[in-house]
């Protein structure tokens, strides 16, 4: 109990400054639109935030590796098209064509990750040629057109509940959220993340399989991504190859918002999860208030910058220290 309190109370600490913005956002928000606390609304956000969710928490692994994944919101288009495209223009059964998605996304992570590291290219390059090749192969697959899809067992992913209460994409959150904790906290495996971020080349010395993990990582990126495309489908109705551009910049902000160190090796779950949360509230918020969407670009281009710049002079007091 002593070991878990002391875990919470310096979670609290490190993220002091997120929790703040988290709670300034809330309450100002509830006072500036009386829709804001409505149930609907609370659901509306909670749905929307899923896809950031999952690619911030597959980012996460990435940047605490010490390295950057930009193919997220390609991938996300890409694997929206095939897995609708077999369903609806090839008559795959809707189990197969979601395998075949997850399985697409999984096989560009993986061949991220071995590109990145067995021929030490760096991550930024890589990622960025697999973003203009996954955004052109959705494409080339649909003619640049969408894909409709009505098939009512598809579209619940998206769009069902538990008990008429809860979205269904609230429960895959938890689930991530869960897993991911477990995985980096509780397991050699994320022990191996840490050291790899923190350290490359005492990771090394110590014997750490860095290329394996490196690989692994980007592939649990991968899978969690290829998800958050097959669920956005399903809420759209719809698979669009335009889809998901600019996603990766909104995972980029919600991790180190919520402290995820740029530099590798340090940050938590949690953090990122109040970051995606920061996020989506500003989102809905500027939505509700209606605020021109260009003008939101600019607005989340401002947070991340003045992310880094927190958490560049974070790093440089920690380097003093």
């Amino acid at each position: 109990m002593k070991k878990t309190s002391w875990r919470n109370i310096g979670f609290v600490k490190d993220n002091a400054g997120i929790i703040a913005v988290f709670i300034l956002l809330f309450l100002t928000m509830s006072v500036l639109s009386p829709v804001f606390l409505t149930k609907a609304n609370i659901m509306t956000v909670l749905r929307q935030i899923a896809t950031n969710m999952f690619l911030s928490i597959g980012m996460t692994f990435v940047i605490i590796l010490g390295g950057i994944d930009l193919s997220g919101g390609a991938i996300i288009s890409m694997v929206g098209v095939v897995t609708v495209g077999l369903s609806v223009n090839a008559g795959v059964s809707i189990p197969v064509a979601i395998l075949v998605g997850l399985s697409v996304g999984v096989l560009v992570g993986f061949l991220n990750g071995f590109i990145i590291s067995r021929l030490r290219v760096p991550a930024f390059i890589v990622t960025l040629a697999m973003m203009n090749v996954c955004r052109g192969g959705a494409y080339i697959y649909t003619g640049g057109k969408s894909i409709r899809v009505l098939e009512d067992s598809f579209v619940k992913i998206g769009t069902g509940y538990i008990l008429d209460v809860i979205p269904l994409p609230v429960v895959y959150i938890v689930v991530a959220v869960i897993g991911a904790i477990i995985l980096l906290n509780r397991t050699t495996f994320g022990t191996y993340v840490y050291a790899i971020g923190g350290n490359r080349e005492a990771a090394r010395l110590s014997g750490v399989p860095i290329k394996k993990i490196e690989t692994a990582v980007f592939m649990i990126s991968g899978f969690l991504t290829a998800f958050a495309g097959i669920v956005l489908a399903a809420r759209m109705y719809s698979a669009q190859p335009s889809v998901g551009e600019g996603y990766e910049m909104d995972a980029v902000a919600a991790c180190v918002l919520g402290g995820i160190s740029m530099a590798g090796g340090k940050g938590a779950i949690g953090g990122t999860v109040l970051g995606v949360l920061v996020i989506g509230i500003i989102s809905n918020g500027l939505n509700l208030l209606g605020v021109n969407s260009y003008w939101q670009l600019v607005v989340k281009g401002v947070i991340v910058l003045i992310a880094i710049y927190v958490d560049s002079l974070k790093n440089r007091k920690e380097r003093k220290e």
